[in-house]
């Protein structure tokens, strides 16, 4: 039997369960030190939303997308994907659903894409 190692989506250094939590925006992993009192690495934040009153996770790629290539700004949601690409949200969704197209969908059924993985634009110029 094989193990499946998970790597921080920051710094590409390997996580174990200690260290890792998942970006609620990218959701990829990343370093987090889960305790105060030993020394870890972190290659993100975690906060607590006042308004949601739940914590926030956010790796360092998604707070600062200046410093890395390939940052939020390619991290596209349905309406944005759609408005990107000329196809219809309810198409886009479709296509997720059914595993034709690369997604991510977060705990409250939003769906986002990445850039790079959306069809080309369809009529428009």
């Amino acid at each position: 039997m094989t193990s499946a190692k998970n790597s921080c989506s920051v710094c590409e250094e390997e996580l174990t369960p200690q260290t890792e939590a998942f970006c609620n925006n990218c959701g990829q992993p990343y370093h987090l030190n889960h305790r105060q009192d030993a020394p870890g690495k972190d290659c993100g934040q975690v906060w607590i939303n006042e308004e949601h009153l739940s914590l926030e996770f956010a790796c360092d790629r998604c707070l600062h997308p200046d410093q890395y290539e390939g940052g939020l700004d390619d991290v596209l949601d349905l309406a944005e994907a759609a408005a990107a690409t000329g196809v219809s949200e309810a198409s886009l969704a479709a296509a997720a659903d059914g595993g034709e197209l690369p997604h991510r969908k977060t705990g409250s059924g939003v769906y986002l894409f990445q850039r790079r993985d959306l069809p080309a634009q369809q009529g428009r110029r």
